[in-house]
């Protein structure tokens, strides 16, 4: 069959592969022993984790008491960490929901890795509302169930509720999403360790992959079932950050009471996704020797969305700027005046300073074609994320109406920890995935290999 694709374009697989070597490559993770970059990376992210576990353990046992919150801040560093790990969690089921609708080759390497971030993600973020709550043993009351505790009654007009829904149907989709496009790989290794003489690897993956057969009917209910879980983890994208932002705009606290939340709480969201796609790609193409597959060229195209997505977010920041001027009400006006030139200036100014300027070094493309540069400005990206939502939550808190209540949020080593801890949680969880599963989707890149290989670019 004849190359149709334009020569113009650079290859996404590098080294001149072949169908066995891209197996191979991508199965010595999971088949061989980890090299000392992995172990390095995975222990210090175990004792993160564990340090962050004993630290929600210790808030369970004494009660929220132990964070900086206090009478006019009862939302603050948990609520902050919850809404930027919803974030971090969109982007992966973006990149293979929308890219896979537009049948786009280049996320064929990244997509796996992007798909298990969004579990791990929104895994991190569902620890914050049960913690918060100062009774995770009633965690529960959250869900809608037959109501027998007499005045208790689900409050469907809420969007804390709504949240219950959409973030619990956005995981369910992207875990099914996510584990159906292992399925085909899943039986590669299996029929690999039959080669090998490996029994118990083998009756493992043969029950992860439900005997996938890899026959033309297999092949075409996978492709059917694929797009029909891209169809519908799209429009949940889109979802669920809509009503997280609105648990903020459905309220009348100034700086909150604002309909550009919905559209600039997605658009943030795929930003600080992205960025994050980009970190951990970045430690995984060097930890996991992957760098014919994850190449410049996914780097750089993931860097043109950050930049588009970067520069929406900027216009959000001064649109609110400039409603909060126009509407007249001085309540409005002085909470983003506050939020410039009050006390937490300086979080405002790192909000503005990484979302807004520093994406905009990647319309250089020295610089969006740099793996030093990129990953240095996607941590900067995440920083800058976290403290957009620090800004939106702490600052329209600490002075209200009543200048009598006005009061100071300051984190305990609680709060920092725990942060740090779902930080380990996240980042253990997405290096034990890559010891038990391929990080790049074998099938799908075999399949652009004939059309994005360099040895058929010559």
């Amino acid at each position: 069959m004849a190359n149709i694709e334009s020569k113009v374009r650079e290859p996404l697989i590098l080294g001149d592969k072949t169908y066995h070597q891209i197996s191979e490559d991508i199965s010595i993770p999971v088949e061989g022993k980890a090299n000392k970059w992995w172990w390095l990376a995975f222990g210090v992210s175990l004792v993160t984790m564990l340090w962050g576990v004993g630290l929600i353990l210790y808030t369970i046992g004494t009660g929220i008491g132990t964070w900086g919150l206090n009478k006019t801040i009862d939302w603050a560093w948990d609520i902050t960490n919850f809404v930027w790990w919803v974030g971090i969690g969109h982007a992966g089921t973006l990149i293979s929901a929308i890219l896979l609708l537009f049948r786009q080759k280049w996320r064929m390497s990244i997509n796996r890795s992007a798909e298990a971030m969004t579990i791990f993600a929104v895994i991190c973020a569902a620890l914050f509302p049960g913690i918060h709550m100062g009774r995770i043993w009633m965690a529960y009351w959250v869900f809608p169930f037959p109501n027998q505790f007499g005045p208790l009654w689900v409050n469907f007009n809420s969007p804390l509720l709504w949240d219950v829904f959409a973030i619990s149907t956005y995981f369910s989709v992207s875990l099914v999403f996510w584990y159906i496009g292992l399925i085909p790989d899943f039986a590669t290794i299996r029929d690999r360790a039959e080669v090998a003489m490996r029994p118990a690897r083998r009756w493992v993956y043969n029950m992860l992959s439900f005997g996938w057969s890899g026959n033309a009917r297999a092949w075409h209910r996978f492709e059917e079932i694929s797009l029909v879980l891209a169809g519908l983890a799209t429009p949940l994208v889109l979802s669920v950050h809509t009503i997280v932002s609105m648990d903020f705009a459905t309220s009348v606290i100034p700086g909150w009471h604002t309909t550009i939340f919905p559209p600039y709480f997605v658009a943030g969201a795929i930003f600080s996704g992205f960025a994050m796609v980009l970190t951990l790609m970045l430690i995984a193409r060097k930890v996991l020797n992957l760098e014919h597959y994850i190449t410049i060229n996914h780097v750089e195209y993931m860097n043109k969305i950050i930049t588009l997505t970067g520069s929406i977010v900027g216009v959000a920041y001064l649109t609110e700027l400039f409603i909060a001027y126009y509407s007249g009400v001085p309540y409005e006006q002085y909470a983003f005046l506050n939020r410039a030139t009050g006390p937490y200036w300086w979080a405002y100014a790192s909000m503005m300073t990484c979302n807004v300027v520093t994406p905009q070094l990647f319309w250089f493309k020295k610089i969006r074609r740099s793996l030093i540069a990129t990953f240095i400005i996607s941590i900067f990206v995440n920083i800058g994320m976290w403290f957009e939502r620090f800004v939106i939550i702490v600052t329209s808190l600490h002075r209200d109406y009543l200048p009598s209540s006005w009061g100071m949020f300051h984190p305990s080593f609680v709060d920092i920890g725990i942060f740090i801890g779902t930080l380990g949680i996240f980042f253990t969880a997405f290096l034990a995935y890559s010891r038990a599963f391929p990080v790049i989707a074998m099938a799908e890149t075999k399949s652009i290999l004939k059309s994005s290989g360099s040895q058929y670019k010559k």
